[in-house]
C-alpha cells in the first residue's frame, strides 16, 4: 500500500510542454534520411544532454563544429532555433496540474533543461510560475536520473520522498525516483494521468 501522497512534482519537457528537435529542423534539413543522420551523429541526444547538465552553449557547439566544420550552420541552428522545437504546451496536462494546485496540493517540478531555454520557456508559458518552485538540472548541475538531483530536489522544498509522487515521460527517470524512494509514474498522455492520480486518492475533476 502506498504512502498518501502530500507532494506532487511534474517534469516539464513532453509533460507540460511539447519538445521535438525534429520540428526545427525539418526546414533546415529537408531530407529525412540526412536530418536522421544528423541526429544520431551530429547533435545527439548525448551530445544535448551536456547541455542540461550545465554545459554552456558555446562550448558544446566549438566541440562540434571542430568535428565537423560542414556542419557549423546547423550545428549553431540547434540552440537559435531552440524555440521551434517547443511549439505550445500540452494543454490538458497543464490543466491537472492547474486544479492541482488550485485544489491546494503541492506542486514543484524538476526538470533537465538547459538554464536558459527553461528561462526562455518560463517567459512564454506562464503557467511554468504557478508551481511552488523548480529544480533545473542546468542549474544545479544534476541530472535525472541521479540519485542526487531527487535528493536535491526534497532538501530544497522540505518534501518527505514517500510522500512525494513524480510523473515523467521517461521510465528510466521514473525509476530513478522510485529508487530515491519517491512514488512515481510514467506519463503517457492526460487521461492516463487522471487515472493515475484517481488511484492515489487524488481527484482533478
Amino acid at each position: 500500500m502506498s504512502e498518501p501522497v502530500r507532494h506532487i512534482v511534474f517534469d516539464i519537457g513532453k509533460v507540460l510542454i511539447h519538445y521535438d528537435p525534429e520540428l526545427a529542423f525539418s526546414r533546415a534539413i529537408p531530407d529525412s534520411a540526412r536530418r536522421r543522420w544528423f541526429f544520431e551523429n551530429v547533435c545527439t541526444p548525448e551530445w544535448n544532454i551536456e547541455q542540461d547538465r550545465g554545459r554552456p552553449w558555446a562550448e558544446a557547439e566549438a566541440l562540434l563544429i571542430e568535428r565537423f566544420p560542414e556542419e557549423e550552420e546547423n550545428i549553431r541552428g540547434f540552440r537559435r532555433n531552440w524555440q521551434e522545437m517547443v511549439p505550445h504546451a500540452h494543454d490538458d496536462t497543464v490543466a491537472i496540474m492547474e486544479r492541482l494546485i488550485d485544489g491546494g496540493h503541492d506542486v514543484t517540478m524538476l526538470t533537465n533543461f538547459a538554464a536558459d531555454t527553461l528561462a526562455e520557456a518560463r517567459t512564454r508559458f506562464g503557467f511554468l510560475g504557478r508551481p511552488r518552485g523548480v529544480t533545473v538540472s542546468g542549474e544545479v548541475r544534476l541530472i535525472k536520473p541521479q540519485r542526487e538531483i531527487y535528493e536535491h530536489h526534497v532538501r530544497e522544498f522540505g518534501l518527505a520522498p514517500a510522500h512525494t509522487l513524480f510523473i515523467d515521460d521517461s521510465a528510466t527517470n521514473v525509476r530513478g525516483a522510485i529508487d530515491a524512494g519517491w512514488q512515481a509514474v510514467q506519463f503517457v498522455d492526460a487521461s492516463t494521468l487522471t487515472r493515475d492520480l484517481s488511484a492515489r486518492g487524488i481527484a482533478v475533476a
